[in-house]
């Protein structure tokens, strides 16, 4: 157990560390951060709102969470998804009533999200998956149609010009959510940057860690000044997205041995024309090709970016060395180590089809993914759109027992056995879920803390309905909803 004035460093600003900051600080105030960041800025990265979808995952419109299995639409991620989306309202409700959180424009607002399938079979799959998530009132929301005109009600720009003897229906669901990720990781560091005893160091890179008796030396080197420097820990948390992996690999500790990552890059098309971007409002998900990553899943999205509308489609899945956007090429070939070389080549081997995707996708030319675009805007015109690039994620490779090595999608915390280290690997759902995530990691790394009644008694009040099921119990869902909806204005 940590001492009660404890030094804490968190490695990456993004939205990860930034959410679990708040959390310390509010749960042991006399504790002291110091935040490291490579970047001469804070949520430059994934968080950063041009790098991610900026979708509110709640699992209303990815079709992905939802797997066909054996006839069966399986609901069981989507249900835990979205309950984990409404954890994080009621945390960013939190700040915002309690002016923890200051930004110039709302870093979330509503936005219909919906789930556009065309065929007989795609259009079975839909309704087998209304039928059970509209069952849970946290789906009880829900609207399905496969009627032509009320398709076009809800989305006229992309009726037009479609065949109305064409198989199609639609999902949607009112209280879907836009999130400027970005928005609000810059809203809580600056917060934190409030205490005394936080410190945010910019363009610090940590080079190397070394475990001595109950605290990590952390070794960084200031780029800016070309100056080493060692600081102590007793708790570390690597949440540096796809930098996490190299990072958890200098720690050395055993419970990192046996993951790699495979990384994937984005881009998406973004609308120029003002008058086609007025023209649409929703986030619309359709199905994701054979063997693509979750993160490519195509949608047509409404976003707002600090203050303004934008249009955008996408994603298009790209291929890079780099582990992060703003990496090196030598990340992919310097993370591969004999502990796990062998998982690597065996998921490589089970995921050729992930492989074909990849290799097609990058030899896309413009006209290729612009006829994609067509498929959910027929009357779209190539000269309103042009290229740009996201994000860069990285896949989780984990060694596994039959498989040898398996890719695993979503994300996962990696603990040392005395608890005094833990590092996020992985992407999607990511940011959405951020705070049940960095919840998980305070269970198991304050596991006798988090059972006080001054813990619950404060994380309840951050999260009333914290220690209780949202998708259980249907009243407090909507009551917990309501809540939410009224203090974020996303009415």
């Amino acid at each position: 157990m940590i001492g009660k004035n404890p030094n804490i460093a968190l490695i990456g600003a993004g939205i990860m560390s930034a959410t679990l900051g708040v959390l310390i600080k509010k749960l042991i105030p006399n504790a002291k951060l110091i935040l490291f960041e490579r970047l001469d800025q804070v949520a430059a990265e994934s968080s950063n709102a041009w790098n991610n979808a900026g979708t509110g995952h709640s699992a209303f419109c990815e079709l992905n969470y939802t797997p066909l299995r054996d006839g069966v639409v399986d609901i069981s991620k989507a249900l835990r998804i979205s309950e984990s989306f409404e954890i994080s309202k009621q945390f960013w409700a939190y700040l915002k009533k309690t002016d923890w959180v200051d930004t110039p424009y709302p870093f979330i607002n509503d936005i219909d999200h919906m789930s556009f399938v065309w065929g007989e079979e795609n259009i079975s799959f839909l309704q087998k998956r209304f039928r059970s998530l509209s069952s849970f009132p946290i789906f009880e929301d829900m609207q399905y149609s496969d009627d032509f005109q009320q398709i076009k009600n809800w989305i006229p720009l992309m009726m037009e010009g479609r065949n109305e003897r064409e198989e199609i229906a639609v999902t949607k669901m009112d209280i879907g959510t836009d999130v400027n990720f970005g928005a609000i990781t810059k809203s809580m560091i600056a917060y934190l940057q409030k205490f005394d005893d936080v410190e945010v160091l910019l363009s610090h890179e940590v080079k190397q860690f070394k475990k001595i008796d109950n605290a990590w030396l952390v070794e960084v080197t200031d780029l800016e000044n070309d100056e080493d420097k060692t600081m102590a820990a007793e708790f570390v948390f690597i949440g540096a997205g796809g930098g996490a992996l190299p990072l958890l690999e200098k720690s050395g500790i055993p419970e990192g041995r046996g993951y790699g990552g495979f990384p994937v890059s984005g881009q998406f098309l973004q609308c120029t024309n003002p008058e086609v971007i007025l023209r649409h409002e929703a986030k619309v998900y359709g199905k994701a090709a054979t063997g693509s990553p979750p993160m490519s899943v195509p949608h047509l999205d409404t976003r707002m970016l600090d203050g303004k509308r934008s249009l955008l489609f996408g994603p298009y899945a790209g291929f890079s060395t780099k582990f992060l956007k703003n990496g090196s090429f030598l990340d992919l070939p310097l993370s591969i180590e004999m502990h796990n070389v062998w998982p690597l080549l065996a998921a490589g081997v089970h995921n050729i089809d992930l492989t074909k995707y990849l290799i097609k996708q990058v030899t896309q030319s413009k006209e290729d993914r612009f006829e994609f675009l067509q498929k959910f805007y027929p009357e779209a015109k190539i000269e309103d759109w042009e290229l740009i690039t996201a994000g860069q994620r990285v896949q989780i490779i984990k060694k596994d027992e039959q498989e040898g090595g398996v890719l695993k999608f979503g994300t996962e915390i990696i603990v040392s056995e005395d608890k005094s280290m833990a590092a996020l690997l992985g992407a999607s759902p990511g940011a959405s879920t951020s705070v049940s995530i960095m919840l998980d990691v305070l269970k198991q790394c304050f596991p006798n803390q988090i059972e006080t009644d001054d813990w619950k008694k404060s994380l309840q009040e951050m999260i009333p309905s914290y220690g209780q099921s949202l998708i259980e119990d249907g009243d407090l869902c909507l009551k917990t909803r309501a809540y939410t909806t009224e203090i974020l204005k996303l009415a």
